[in-house]
């Protein structure tokens, strides 16, 4: 009622109404930008004024508040969202100590039981982040978008001018692209981590950085490496589960095998209950057997499950035991050589026929005389 009274009124009061105002062809009424010189004008302009802010004014309030709650309801899903993430990956940290109360979703960083939860908080904290980025940008661009709508833009240009920007990157940038998104496969699944000892065949040593487009690796010699996540093309890991010291004892031939398998398997049991072995080797070691059979020497192949990477160290800790143990036994590495007898030169020999210068033999084994002239 208060918008049709006053638009009236202004109605009736403009000069637009009268039979001697002349029309106007244009789609667009120009602007006046003379100032007003008479009280008649000044009154014309003020009443064109009110009627255009009367006409408009609901417009304005109405797309304002379209956008305040746009903003507000992307803020609010953004914090939401982020707030869902963070429970979730505290949920996945949790699952190795509950892990039947969790479902699937604690399963992307169980592996197996082979990952501590200091490394299991890392790779959490790595994949939240990720998922934290990518909610926050794809809510913000859509609301981003929205109120440009409201705003009256032409969201058409754009929508299409992104589209072929997006190709061209993608194109130029794929490469990226691929080391990007390999950052993230190697990292939920727990491929490798910071201090593992890694093989990618491209380089082998210990890693000090895992970015989502670029692995740092320190070689045995101390250089480092900066390895693409999307080069790998394959990694073995040294540092996850458990390792192997395979050792191979020799042994004399005529020793007692089963003998020297018990003192084996007794000596590692010992060093297994030594520190710092005692965390190092991981159950019984055993003797597999003959791994070789030579002319004077038998050798066997002892195995041991140790915690990852010690292998070599638990290696050499049992070969030095293993030394010491022989060595109080009595057991033999190799077979001693068997002397050889030297028989002795016969001191009479049979004569000669060419021994004795007169006799037949030896004057037809004489050259002939030259002639003399």
């Amino acid at each position: 009622m208060f918008r049709s009274g006053v638009t009236g009124l202004l109605a009736d009061a403009s000069p637009a109404a009268t039979p001697t105002a002349p029309a106007t062809t244009d789609p667009l009424p120009k602007l006046d930008l003379r100032l007003p010189t008479s009280a008649n004008e000044v009154s014309t302009t003020t009443r064109q004024a009110a009627s255009w802010l009367d006409a408009n004014w609901q417009n304005w309030v109405e797309g304002a508040l379209r956008i305040v709650f746009i903003v507000l309801l992307s803020l609010v899903l953004r914090a939401m969202v982020r707030k869902l993430i963070t429970q979730l990956i505290t949920r996945m940290i949790r699952h190795g100590e509950h892990e039947a109360d969790f479902g699937r979703f604690g399963g992307l960083l169980a592996n197996s039981g082979v990952v501590n939860t200091e490394r299991r908080q890392q790779r959490a904290e790595a994949i939240g982040s990720v998922l934290r980025s990518v909610a926050s940008f794809s809510i913000l661009g859509t609301a981003a978008l929205m109120v440009l709508s409201a705003l009256g833009v032409n969201l058409a240009p754009l929508l299409a001018s992104a589209g072929v920007a997006g190709v061209a990157i993608g194109f130029g940038a794929r490469n990226l692209v691929t080391d990007f998104l390999s950052g993230v496969f190697m990292i939920m699944e727990d491929q490798y981590g910071v201090g593992d000892e890694i093989d990618t065949g491209v380089a082998t040593g210990t890693v000090l950085e895992v970015g989502l487009r670029v692995t740092k690796l320190r070689g045995s010699n101390g250089e480092i490496w900066y390895i693409r996540n999307g080069e790998v093309k394959r990694i073995a890991n040294m540092s996850q589960g458990w390792g192997t010291a395979s050792v191979d004892v020799q042994i004399a031939y005529r020793e007692d095998l089963e003998r020297v398998a018990e003192l084996i398997s007794e000596t590692a049991e010992q060093l297994g209950k030594e520190t710092p072995y005692d965390e190092l080797i991981w159950g019984r070691a055993k003797v597999l057997g003959v791994e070789s059979v030579a002319a004077d020497s038998v050798v066997l192949r002892v195995e041991a499950r140790t915690s990852p990477g010690e292998s070599a160290k638990v290696g050499r800790a049992l070969r030095q035991r293993l030394k010491i143990a022989f060595d109080e036994a009595g057991v033999k590495l190799k077979e001693e050589p068997v002397p050889v007898v030297a028989v002795p030169a016969v001191e009479s020999a049979a004569p000669s026929a060419l021994a004795d210068p007169s006799s037949a033999r030896s004057l037809a084994a004489k050259p002939i005389p030259l002639p003399l002239d």
